[in-house]
Formats: C-alpha cells, structure tokens, sequence
C-alpha cells in the first residue's frame, strides 16, 4: 500500500505563473490526464495510477491550492478558468501536445474551462461523477461570501473538525466508508492540516452559488466522451440530469456506464474504472 508521504516523494515540481503545481508523471505511451476535485488531490487516483500507468504515460496534477501544491493568498486565482490555464500551462512545459482526459467533481469546471481555450488539445473525455449542470449538484455545504465562511474554512485543519470533515465526506460519498484506511485518511487529511484550504472557500462560497452555464462549450466537443457514474452519488444526483446529459454532450448510450457506488467512484470502483477506460480508448 502506498503511503502519501511515498506518494509525495514521487512528485514533480513545475512553476506556474501562480505558484508551484505537484505532480504525477507515471508510464509510458498515450498519455491520459487524471484530473480531481474539490476537496482532493491527485491522491484520489492513487489505486488507478499503478494499473494505468502500465499502458499510458499518466499525468496526474495536484490544482493549485489543493494536496501538496501552493496554496497562495487571494481567492480569485482559484476561479475555474484560472485553474485551467495553469493545467494548459503544466502541458505545455511537458510538451504534451493532446491527451486523453479523465476528470471528476469539481475538475468538470476546470475541464469546461479549458475547453473553452483549447479544445483541440483533448483526444477523449472520461468523465467521473462531475460538475454538467445545476440540476443535480448538491455539494455538502455552500456558503455565503464573508468573514463567516472564512473562519469556518479555516477549521478544517485544526485536527478534530477535519477528522470530523472528512468522516461526514466519506459516509456520504462511499457505499462502505470503511474501504477507506488510516494510510488512505492520511493523504486527505494532510493538506488541510497543512491550511489548504483557500481554494476551497472559492469553490464554496463562489463556484457553488454561482455555477456557470456550459451549454455553449458541450455544442461544440467532437470527441468521444466515456461517462462512468456512481448511481447513488448524493452529490451529485445524475437521475437529476439523465436525459440532458447524454444528448447536450453527445454521449453514445454504450459509452455510459451507471455503476454500483456512490461519489468517489475511483476510491470504490478503481478496477472496474480503468478496464472502462482502457476499452474506450482502445475501441
């Protein structure tokens, strides 16, 4: 079992324009990026990495503000198209030119994003329980902008309230919280220990409130897209948007797979997600 700190010690260091960003750079062959959420980090893909990485090169970033890259002051650089074009930016000094896409939760905004920049750097997209559209999206908390807000994030990484945070996370978002190890906690629970948690006050109390409207970037994707889902995400909820989702963003219905789990699909189904994967892009 991979412990953070092994994780950690295997990421690579790239600066941005707005700080540092962390990670991931595994494998050879096609190259398939791996992109988190909100409050995660690459580590959420930790179970994927290894059996992916057998046949692609897998790059796997940590966003600014979240698991060991920078975390720096202000909020606006946390915004969505920021977010993305730190991503472009980390491609470019890979000289990645394209790539398969693999994106869940929140890296669905950052994935928009980028796609209203560059469309044409994204071969396929693989797209894990993520943000489409208002229907649906339930986050376990919102907030108003405000001192308020500000002093509740910065709870979280007192130690008790984030052991208390993430144990509501998880038995909300997992099918068996219990899947989910001291060594697994460990790699959640340290950044916010480490006060990561500006980015997610962004996404809290700016993002959540004010989500925005997509539907002129999903006219205009011509690759093919795989949807993998967990059924009974609470967060969120695709019974909500079944009948947009597939026709809005062009989805072939045997490219949709409905599976058993809840939200964090890659921590309850990571075998089940990479044969998908792997059959997509092979097709």
């Amino acid at each position: 079992m991979t412990t953070y700190a092994q994780f950690r010690k295997e990421q690579q260091s790239f600066l941005s324009s707005d700080g540092t960003i962390k990670y991931i750079d595994r494998g050879q062959g096609e190259v398939l990026v791996l992109l988190h959420g909100v409050p995660t980090s690459g580590w959420l893909y930790r179970k994927m990495i290894e059996q992916l990485s057998q046949n692609y090169r897998v790059i796997v970033p940590d966003m600014l503000g979240f698991g060991s890259s920078d975390s720096p002051k202000g909020y606006n650089i946390y915004a969505p198209n920021e977010q993305a074009k730190r991503l472009i930016e980390l491609m470019n000094s890979l000289q990645i030119n394209n790539w398969n896409h693999v994106f869940h939760d929140a890296g669905g905004l950052w994935t928009w994003e980028l796609l209203k920049l560059e469309p044409h750097r994204i071969n396929n997209l693989i797209i894990l329980n993520t943000i489409i559209y208002e229907e649906g999206f339930k986050p376990p908390i919102r907030f108003k902008k405000g001192f308020l807000a500000k002093c509740i994030m910065a709870l979280y990484n007192n130690g008790i309230t984030t052991k208390a945070m993430l144990k509501g996370l998880f038995n909300a978002g997992l099918t068996n919280a219990n899947i989910i190890s001291k060594t697994d906690l460990e790699g959640y629970k340290k950044p916010l220990l480490e006060g990561k948690t500006k980015a997610m006050y962004h996404f809290f109390s700016n993002t959540c409130n004010n989500l925005p409207d997509y539907s002129k970037v999903f006219e205009n994707l011509s690759m093919q897209k795989l949807l993998i889902w967990g059924k009974d995400d609470s967060f969120l909820v695709y019974e909500k948007m079944k009948d947009k989702v597939p026709m809005n963003l062009n989805i072939k219905a045997e490219n949709i797979h409905i599976i058993e789990a809840k939200h964090f699909i890659p921590e309850e189904k990571s075998n089940q997600i990479v044969n998908l994967i792997h059959d997509f892009i092979k097709a």
